[in-house]
């Protein structure tokens, strides 16, 4: 199958306006990426004809959407090739799921001394959850640094794990130098040493093909909003074993099946772990995103934007006056960077929006990472599959002007 990406830009209604009298550019997918009019029909349908809470209804309307709903989470799994569906928790988020693991999973587990593994490229959703840890129960966090191109090597992290260590916590993709993490070898590495590995996988999922199975991680976490899907939706897969090592990390709605006096039997798990009434819509809408860029194919998503990856790269580097963080041979369409001289991120972002160029300003809550490079703050062009070379010429168009105001 041949990726048209004028054809999957039509499928994008936002494209197609301008912002500041210039066609929008939107290279800011990374933080948040546009939603096809797919998942915009079938939220608009689900709340104008088919809205109910889900799960304690039997009536028609609770029983449409109930189904609905309940059927994503095979769509979950199909989407990251879990064993099973019930590997599958729905949230709202990787946040979320990240705190699950870190509340439901870790805290029983952890006492002073222990200790986490972290890259410094992860972003504040995997790190803010562990420093609770550090505050509250005494654990000790753990750092492996990024070299100068930005690779991470799988040994230094695997190296970094110790007889303390309970946990490796990991980026699949960083979202700052879209560099590529071999999850693969730092999970088997660390199995061997009797050690789980969670896995932020908010930027990987979109751009490449990810099986849970094959990289053999304990958890998995997936952000909606940066798969074409609603914000408020995710889920996090969760290995069999892992899921009935773990306790209730919120209580009430249906993550109970009797509650009295002096007692409380807990659901089975997933809905174990899914308390009160979920975002019922935005999961329906995160099921018609995953179906619809799987219909695309993501290996046909991931070639072409490594293809988008190459143009983007050539035309930056061409451009001696603009620093590019992270040179990663294999990276993301993600592009950090800075100009030479004293403007500031926010000034330089601010000028390409003039352009219509939309790109992310600030430290991308990944301050350890800017901390660690020595910058504080960064401009970033985020790619994705609806995006073009000529969005690639627009922003460096802009870039140039940037150059011409600042320099």
């Amino acid at each position: 199958m041949s990726f048209d990406v004028q054809a999957v830009r039509a499928d994008f209604p936002i494209l197609s306006r301008e912002v500041n009298g210039k066609p929008l550019v939107y290279l800011d997918s990374g933080a948040s990426a546009q939603k096809p009019q797919v998942v915009i029909d079938a939220i608009s349908y689900a709340y104008s004809y088919e809205y109910s809470n889900v799960h304690r209804g039997l009536h028609y309307l609770s029983n449409v959407a109930t189904e609905k709903y309940e059927s994503v989470r095979g769509v979950i799994a199909k989407f990251l090739n879990a064993g099973s569906e019930d590997e599958i928790v729905l949230n709202s988020g990787t946040t979320e799921g990240i705190n699950m693991v870190a509340y439901g999973w870790a805290m029983p587990r952890m006492e002073a001394g222990d200790e986490i593994v972290l890259s410094i490229m992860e972003h504040h959703a995997n790190i803010v959850p562990w420093h609770f840890l550090r505050e509250r129960q005494g654990i000790v966090i753990k750092w492996v640094d990024v070299d100068a191109n930005g690779d991470l090597d799988p040994q230094k992290v695997i190296d970094a794990i110790g007889p303390k260590t309970k946990l490796v916590a990991i980026t699949h993709l960083s979202n700052v130098l879209g560099t590529k993490v071999d999850v693969k070898s730092i999970t088997q590495a660390a199995h061997e040493k009797g050690v789980p590995v969670l896995v932020d996988g908010s930027q990987s999922a979109v751009h490449m093909p990810v099986d849970v199975q094959d990289l053999g991680v304990d958890f998995y976490a997936i952000t909606g909003h940066k798969l074409y899907g609603p914000s408020g939706s995710g889920a996090i897969y969760v290995r069999k074993d892992r899921m009935a090592e773990m306790r209730p990390f919120i209580g009430g709605g249906d993550m109970i099946r009797d509650v009295h006096r002096d007692e409380v039997i807990y659901n089975d798990a997933p809905m174990k772990f899914e308390a009160g009434t979920p975002g019922i819509v935005q999961t329906i809408g995160l099921g018609v995103a995953l179906e619809y860029i799987m219909s695309l194919g993501m290996a046909n998503i991931a070639a072409y934007e490594d293809s988008l990856r190459d143009y983007a790269r050539s035309k930056l580097d061409g451009l001696n006056w603009l620093n590019v963080q992270g040179q990663s041979a294999d990276k993301a369409a993600i592009f950090s960077f800075t100009l030479q001289g004293a403007a500031h991120a926010h000034d330089i972002s601010t000028v390409l929006d003039k352009k219509g160029v939309a790109v992310r300003a600030g430290q991308h809550c990944a301050q350890p990472l800017m901390e660690h490079m020595g910058i504080p703050a960064t401009c970033r062009a985020s790619f994705a599959m609806y995006n073009t070379t000529d969005d690639v010429d627009a922003l460096v168009d802009a870039l140039e002007l940037c150059h011409d105001l600042f320099a």
